[in-house]
């Protein structure tokens, strides 16, 4: 195989340098670090203004912060990753879209100021991030649920309510379910969430698949689209597990 020109083998060497010092948009000191832990060095990362994250420019509630990621604009997302950098745990949640949009709406813990991105990794290995930055006064990874000071969520622990409704756009799903979310950080109380997490319709296709962490918030909300090609849906199965092995099995209906 001949040997690249020199002025080839320079040329991908400078393209190379200006993509890895490729500068963040949200100008976060901690982008570098999010790189390193997330993403292999082989990986290729891009920020991409395709990939939406909105929520609140100022949350009131550092325990509950409303975030909505929107990834339809790129071609066959495979798998989102969603992360807080100034969190002290960095990773939210993971989600698979399945037959499901590439888009999900959920509340997260805060510990401070911090962007808060999702990178979409496309069929060709490529991860597309963005975020946005959400300004809060802080503390929510670091205190307890309030649900661990209450006896009633041993008995309610799993419990999944939700809601399926008709959109021109396609059918919403939106769910719910009961648990304390503790991160593990506050003194006393060990870390307890659920960690996985499938939605599939009546003929057991699946819509999504969701890993959350510890930063997803107390008695998780979540709430998904569907493309108009999934037709006929009367019901959803949820289905999974947190990290003590406590099972999630419930039925929503339309």
């Amino acid at each position: 195989m001949p040997a690249l020109p020199r002025l080839a083998v320079l040329g991908l060497a400078l393209w190379s340098a200006l993509a890895i010092a490729e500068p963040d948009p949200l100008d976060s000191a901690r982008w570098g670090d999010m790189r390193a832990q997330l993403f292999a060095a082989e990986a290729t990362v891009v920020f991409d203004p395709r990939v939406s994250v909105t929520g609140p420019l100022t949350a009131e509630d550092a325990m509950n912060v409303p975030i909505a990621v929107d990834a339809t604009a790129l071609p066959e997302v495979v798998e989102v990753l969603v992360f807080a950098d100034f969190n002290p745990i960095t990773k939210v949640l993971a989600f698979r879209p399945k037959a499901a949009r590439a888009e999900l709406a959920f509340r997260i813990k805060l510990q401070q100021s911090s962007p808060v991105r999702a990178a979409a990794r496309t069929a060709d290995g490529v991860w597309h991030v963005g975020g946005t930055w959400v300004i809060t006064t802080g503390g929510g990874c670091t205190v307890p649920s309030t649900g661990s000071a209450s006896p009633e969520w041993q008995r309610r622990l799993n419990e999944v309510s939700g809601r399926i409704w008709s959109r021109p756009e396609g059918n919403r799903v939106r769910l719910r379910i009961i648990h304390p979310m503790d991160t593990g950080l506050a003194a006393s109380i060990p870390a307890f969430y659920i960690e996985q997490l499938a939605i599939t319709d009546g003929q057991q296709r699946v819509l999504m698949e969701i890993d959350a962490f510890e930063p997803v918030s107390e008695n998780p909300l979540f709430t998904l689209d569907l493309p108009p090609t999934v037709t006929d849906l009367v019901s959803v199965q949820i289905t999974g597990r947190d990290n003590n092995g406590n099972k999630v099995n419930a039925q929503v209906e339309r």
